[in-house]
């Protein structure tokens, strides 16, 4: 078998593994699916009269729920990297002789079908709340595009986190800043109609300009501004991700 082909063979495995340990993780599955759907529910049927955003509060709400069904499944995915380093696991993987790179491959790909399952249960309930969209086939396949290179790029840098961590504990902690981000952007409510400071932190920071490349591709009025912002972000976001988990796991490794 061929080096690459035995990398992407061990890829697959360290893949089914970390996503059946997540699958068999109740309080993971919550997180990284149901909590997300929850504040969607919240935001948008109990609260989003509450809002005025020019439009149906569903349709404002549903880009940035996407990212926040994101970001609350990385504390999962860090604690896991984090417990299969501090607990010796990835030196047995070593002894073996399963491809270094498959291990941290493994647990990114696995948190991007985390992350994916998630958006899905988002779309499915915003449409059951009367979300709509105008987008065309491209634009759709637009946002695809990006979700799938956000998911992508933070979970390279969720990995690296864990890999960083000195416990699963703080592992976990670490991924707290991600995971409250999307709060302070245009998630719930446009950055021009929140108080001064907050409302430039929210215009300046990574995720205010993915969610509202979102919002223009699912409206069917993309922002190219927005989205070449969006995949820069992403881009930095994915390559500052790699270049730490490959350092620090050959340094701890």
């Amino acid at each position: 078998m061929s080096t690459t082909g035995s990398a992407l063979g061990d890829s697959a495995i360290m893949l089914r593994r970390n996503f059946k340990h997540t699958v068999r993780n109740p309080v993971a599955v919550f997180n990284a699916v149901l909590f997300p759907v929850v504040i969607m529910v919240m935001f948008v049927y109990v609260l989003g009269d509450a809002f005025s955003v020019g439009v149906d509060y569903v349709d404002y709400a549903t880009p940035g729920m996407i990212l926040l069904a994101v970001c609350y499944g990385l504390g999962a995915t860090a604690t896991a990297v984090n417990s299969d380093m501090t607990k010796g696991v990835i030196k047995r993987f070593k002894v073996m002789d399963v491809s270094r790179g498959a291990v941290l491959t493994g647990h990114v790909v696995a948190s991007m079908l985390n992350n994916l399952i998630a958006i899905a249960a988002i779309i499915g309930t915003a449409f059951l709340l009367g979300f709509r969209s105008s987008g065309s086939l491209l634009d759709w396949l637009s946002a695809i595009g990006l979700v799938v290179l956000l998911a992508f790029s933070i979970g390279w840098f969720t990995v690296a986190l864990g890999l960083a961590a000195k416990t699963p504990e703080t592992a976990g902690l670490g991924t707290v800043p991600l995971i409250m981000l999307p709060f302070f952007s245009s998630a719930i409510v446009p950055a021009d109609k929140m108080g001064p400071g907050i409302r430039q932190f929210a215009e300046y920071q990574p995720f205010t300009p993915i969610i509202e490349a979102l919002r223009g591709l699912l409206a069917g009025t993309p922002s190219a501004g927005d989205t070449i912002a969006a995949i820069a972000w992403c881009v930095g976001i994915g390559v500052l991700g790699y270049l730490w988990a490959t350092a620090t796991f050959k340094k701890r490794a």
